[in-house]
């Protein structure tokens, strides 16, 4: 028995020798063609390539998928770096002390990895490695390098590298002159260049792998027709790509995509409706919406919808504002649909949502007043003698705003008077 644990430990050993070994030819490979690609003159793609399997004797189907490797887009759960970062510098505003500077180190470290992928994306792109000290005052960043890389014709390539060589050159020429009109004349110079630049990048057509075209059919489709399968959307797709992929990997790209699901079924909010959110917000607490308080005088706002696009809908509303409470397929009253909603009952983010939305309001702009004044008067007016009235008649005025066109509401039995909704208007201490 212990002569066989020996034998296996020994071609576990050898076995690892192996791997080693295969792993440093491997780096040995791409360090050879590397080198090997640096000395070639500028020309298409299609003429290096054969260029390369004529001299190594290699198919020329293989020597394209291989030659020119490109590193995979840097991305943590689907999330670009910059998208990333952004959201860790938000967050880091809510920490202190130690765990903030700790915070902070990790942002700086991220941003260190991430400079660092963006310079081997450079160093990828071959006919433009010689050039890296001018291309970095281009301002590029990885979807620049992505269609840079996506260049294959020998003229455009030329292109590049013109542009590239007049800038270094006028950096050279610029550096320790004197301001006169002839720096004046060279510094216009190097930012028309970084126009062309940009310029020749927006004409060069996007290469999108297959996963990326995959991914670009889900989302258009989901916003076609909400509610579609993933097994529909695989059937959707073109020939070619419905036999790379499966509705399994389907369902797994729309999460990448963070599209919602629902019991299978797929949804996404418009990316127009994203840009303006917090109209949007005000928009549906109009409709479907309210703002009210109880009769403790906590503020309350929330959104309602019903059935399985409400409640997709209620899942993207919350993914993208960040905030509230998910409450998902609640009992109606009346049996029917189920309901979804989406409150508030922080004063905190209620103050922060109806900020944001007041000035889009139409129908509940009263409402969010009397909230506003409510959460202000809580937080800082307690101790005022008069308080407790104040709460009272923002009670009142809350229910006036919320049945005004309800004519058969009993004013009487909240003590409300109709005639004086404009004297307790009038009392607002939100200037106090």
């Amino acid at each position: 028995m212990t002569m066989r644990s020996e034998e296996l430990r020994e071609l576990a050993d050898k076995q690892e020798e192996i791997e080693i070994i295969q792993q440093d030819m491997e780096e040995v490979k791409d360090g050879m063609k590397r080198a090997w690609l640096q000395q070639q003159p500028i020309r298409s793609h299609d003429d290096i390539a054969k260029k390369f399997a004529e001299e190594h004797k290699i198919s020329l189907s293989e020597v394209k998928k291989d030659l020119f490797e490109y590193p995979k887009k840097y991305e943590i759960e689907g999330k670009s770096i910059p998208d990333m970062i952004k959201e860790m510098r938000i967050y880091k505003r809510t920490l202190k002390g130690n765990t903030k500077l700790e915070f902070n180190t990790a942002i700086e470290n991220l941003i260190k990895g991430y400079s660092d992928y963006l310079d081997t994306c450079v160093d990828s792109i071959y006919w433009v490695k010689k050039y890296k000290i001018p291309l970095k005052e281009m301002n590029y960043d990885e979807d620049k390098l992505i269609k840079l890389n996506s260049i294959t014709s020998e003229k455009q390539k030329r292109q590049v590298v013109d542009i590239l060589c007049k800038y270094w050159e006028s950096k050279l020429d610029i550096k320790d002159m004197p301001y006169n009109s002839e720096y004046s004349t060279l510094n216009k110079g190097m930012s028309s260049l970084k126009k062309k630049f940009t310029s020749v990048l927006k004409e060069t057509p996007h290469t999108y792998s297959d996963k990326e075209t995959i991914k670009k059919s889900i989302l258009k489709s989901v916003c076609d027709s909400p509610g579609i399968s993933a097994r529909q959307l695989h059937d959707s797709l073109p020939r070619n790509l419905y036999d790379k992929t499966s509705p399994h990997i389907i369902a797994k790209l729309a999460r990448e995509e963070n599209i919602t699901n629902v019991d299978g079924a797929y949804y996404k909010i418009n990316d127009d409706i994203k840009k303006n959110i917090w109209a949007y917000t005000a928009a549906f607490i109009d409709s479907d919406g309210y703002i009210t308080m109880d009769k403790n005088h906590n503020p309350r706002v929330g959104l309602v919808a019903t059935g399985d696009r409400g409640k997709a809908f209620m899942k993207e509303m919350h993914k993208s504002l960040g905030i509230w409470r998910l409450h998902l397929d609640q009992k109606s009253p009346q049996d029917t649909r189920l309901i979804n909603r989406l409150n508030f009952y922080s004063g905190s983010e209620i103050k922060k949502l109806l900020t944001k939305c007041f000035p889009h309001f139409k129908l509940k702009k009263n409402n969010a007043k009397v909230l506003l004044e409510l959460i202000k008067i809580k937080k800082e007016n307690k101790k005022e003698d008069w308080y407790s009235l104040r709460k009272t008649e923002l009670f009142k005025l809350m229910k006036y705003y919320n049945h005004s066109d309800n004519t058969r509401f009993d004013w009487k039995a909240w003590d409300i008077d109709i005639d004086s909704i404009t004297k307790l208007e009038g009392n607002s201490k939100m200037e106090f």
